[in-house]
């Protein structure tokens, strides 16, 4: 079980949306590297980064701010966010991206994620953003007309290395996750699924660990450890204690 610790960034800074509403952002962090230092001090393994403006814009935004990021943090870290082509792909990944993660292209242009999975193995996770089942694309502008588990499913054997599910009407809500959708979603295919939206408190890491989540990969916490909800130390005790 790993839990995510997340870095949005838009306009280069550290923020929290509601809901995926760019218009409803509280920054965090002027400094996005120090906010990753700070995550990487507290003892997180692995970081999960989102460009906010490259997912509107379909193409990379924040390059600058991920970039120092990533000189400041010795950790893996994940990226999402206007990631539509081949050619990204191969330019996060040599820049040190560990694995990228690829939504509005996994809806519009399945093939890109399976020629990509299959060119960088462990190296393509898909973000699946559900709206009332159904995925939402363009930075979450759009709802369209398919469900997680069907986009999902497109990917089995595909050597996609994870599906991060985000219930978008919990996601910095700090309404708990979504636990129920997203085992049900991970008991239906193969593909290691990490939990998003909503995490709260303590208590959802205790629900992490129960045995119907044991399909779980990790969860993604955001705006419970900016607003202090959540103490790092105490979470990640519990997680390897029960490792």
């Amino acid at each position: 079980m790993i839990l995510f610790p997340a870095v949005d960034l838009k306009n280069g800074q550290c923020v929290r949306l509601e809901q995926g509403d760019m218009a409803r952002a509280t920054v965090f962090n002027l400094d996005p590297a120090a906010q990753a230092a700070s995550f990487a001090a507290q003892g997180f393994e692995y970081l999960h980064v989102v460009d906010l403006d490259g997912a509107f814009a379909g193409k990379p935004m924040n390059a600058h701010a991920v970039e120092a990021m990533l000189k400041a943090v010795k950790m893996p870290v994940q990226l999402g966010g206007g990631i539509r082509d081949l050619k990204t792909i191969e330019a996060w990944l040599d820049k040190g991206i560990t694995r990228v993660i690829i939504g509005t292209a996994a809806v519009r242009d399945p093939e890109l994620v399976k020629g990509a999975a299959k060119q960088f193995p462990g190296r393509v996770a898909v973000g699946l953003d559900a709206r009332d089942g159904k995925v939402a694309v363009e930075g979450w502008a759009e709802t369209s007309h398919v469900t997680a588990l069907e986009i999902a499913e497109r990917f089995e054997d595909a050597g996609v290395t994870a599906i991060i599910f985000t219930d978008i009407a919990r996601d910095g809500l700090l309404k708990g996750l979504n636990l129920d959708a997203t085992i049900a979603l991970a008991d239906r295919i193969s593909i290691p699924v990490i939990a998003s939206g909503g995490f709260a408190s303590i208590d959802d890491v205790k629900a992490l660990l129960e045995p119907r989540a044991k399909k779980l990969a990790g969860a993604i916490v955001g705006r419970a450890l900016y607003d202090g909800r959540l103490d790092p130390a105490a979470a990640l005790k519990l997680i390897r204690g029960a490792a």
